[in-house]
């Protein structure tokens, strides 16, 4: 537990404890309900959801940091306690670490749903009021830091193989793009033959070729790749490159077909 942690820990606890002493001798003043008694305030948590380099969606634990590539889903929830009978105003802030004057986000939502896909370091902050009457409840407390999330997105990065074997025996059967990418966020790559007709072509950086046309597998050659793709950090690629086709496993004899499909 940290130290905003344990102050706020302490100050909810003093006040329950107080309130339980005034409820048993009886010393509870008029019109003051158990409820307004116990804390009203937020315990925030977030929630993350990505695809990793292998393809697999992902969502992580509920955690306070996130730090990987982009584009990632954000969920904060506020979790309010104790605020039955209130009126209740959540204020959500999301600021870039280079400007924390400006706000790049504000929702007045008690859950925030937000997809992260510009490079940087982003700080989530939340704010609430709990009103009934003339009572009000703030969150955090005066004096008190309440949680702060952080969110790291790492800088783009993309490479296409040179070749690739579409052989069905388990190893670099389809075309992809290296699993050192990172933070790509628009992707379209396209597969031509030497005569330029266009073969195949997919919008999803975690997509592949499996070096089929019309459900068969094409001949032995080189064929080409056009890649057009945009990273969180604005990077724009146009990856133009040689595809080398090697249908034959080790041992077998054939020739190769200059490109045909």
């Amino acid at each position: 537990m940290n130290i905003t942690s344990q102050r706020l820990f302490r100050s909810r606890t003093m006040r329950s404890m107080l309130c339980g002493v005034l409820m048993l001798t009886g010393l509870l003043p008029a019109g003051v309900t158990m409820p307004s008694c116990l804390a009203q305030t937020c315990t925030p948590t977030a929630t993350f959801s990505y695809t990793n380099e292998d393809g697999d969606a992902v969502e992580d634990e509920p955690a306070e940091n996130y730090s990987g590539q982009a584009p990632v889903k954000a969920v904060f929830s506020a979790n309010p306690s104790n605020h039955e009978g209130f009126e209740a105003r959540y204020e959500w802030t999301i600021y870039d670490q280079d400007d924390e004057q400006k706000a790049l986000v504000h929702r007045f939502e008690e859950n925030l749903e937000y997809t992260f896909n510009h490079s940087g370091t982003f700080y989530v902050e939340l704010k609430a009021t709990f009103t009934r009457g003339g009572e009000v409840v703030s969150y955090p407390e005066e004096g008190v830091e309440g949680s702060r999330f952080t969110v790291s997105i790492e800088k783009s990065q993309l490479e296409m193989p040179n070749g690739f074997s579409p052989n069905e025996d388990g190893w670099n059967d389809v075309y992809c793009a290296k699993k050192t990418h990172r933070s790509i966020v628009e992707f379209h790559a396209t597969i031509f033959n030497r005569w330029g007709q266009k073969l195949y072509s997919w919008d999803d950086v975690n997509g592949s070729w499996n070096g089929k046309v019309n459900g068969r597998v094409i001949k032995d050659g080189v064929y080409f790749v056009n890649v057009v793709a945009k990273g969180a950090d604005g990077r724009v690629y146009h990856i133009r490159k040689d595809v080398n086709v090697m249908t034959r496993k080790p041992g077998e004899e054939g020739t190769t077909s200059g490109g045909q499909p």
